[in-house]
């Protein structure tokens, strides 16, 4: 079973481009990670600030193993992306059986 990690967040005014920029750092360092299936950034069209971040994982422990990396790491090197959102961001991780995700192709980063 894979877990697929969900986030919409907001940034803050002034803030929206250089959230988009971490994020979208934090999306390419998942996609080096051997048991990350794919990860993604995705802007709503009406307003750039609104962000939906996605990450599909093998396993639970692959999800931790690499959030841990990223908490150890990048939110250590810039400060992390908290004081950048507007509220709260809405998350959610959601079990999906490997066969439907299979079905999806994700394209090479690189």
């Amino acid at each position: 079973m894979a877990w697929v990690e969900t986030i919409v967040c907001s940034g803050k005014k002034g803030s929206d481009a250089r959230l988009r920029r971490m994020l979208k750092t934090r999306q390419e360092f998942k996609r080096r990670q051997p048991e990350c299936i794919g990860a993604w950034l995705g802007l709503a069209p009406e307003s750039h600030s609104m962000m939906l971040v996605q990450s599909a994982y093998v396993s639970e422990s692959s999800w931790r193993r690499i959030s841990e990396e990223i908490q150890k790491t990048l939110d250590v090197e810039d400060g992390g992306i908290e004081g950048l959102l507007l509220g709260p961001p809405l998350v959610g991780v959601f079990e999906i059986p490997d066969e439907e995700l299979q079905n999806l192709n994700f394209p090479e980063i690189g």
